[in-house]
């Protein structure tokens, strides 16, 4: 199965937590990047800053598409 990967914008490390917990009760296998703001977001997407050696290929899918 081809899991899409979900990123994850938080900036509270107890929400963080509590979304992790709760993807993983409901046995969600996705593949979960956790950035701290929107500019690291930015970079992840973008593969630049301190995401710059990720392969800018693999991004996050939205539900929409």
């Amino acid at each position: 199965m081809n899991y899409k990967m979900i990123l994850l914008v938080e900036d509270n490390a107890d929400d963080e937590a509590l979304t992790l917990r709760a993807l993983n009760k409901n046995k969600i296998a996705n593949k979960i990047e956790v950035v701290r703001d929107g500019a690291e977001a930015l970079d992840f997407l973008f593969a630049t800053g301190t995401h710059a050696h990720r392969d800018p290929r693999e991004l996050p899918q939205s539900s929409f598409a």
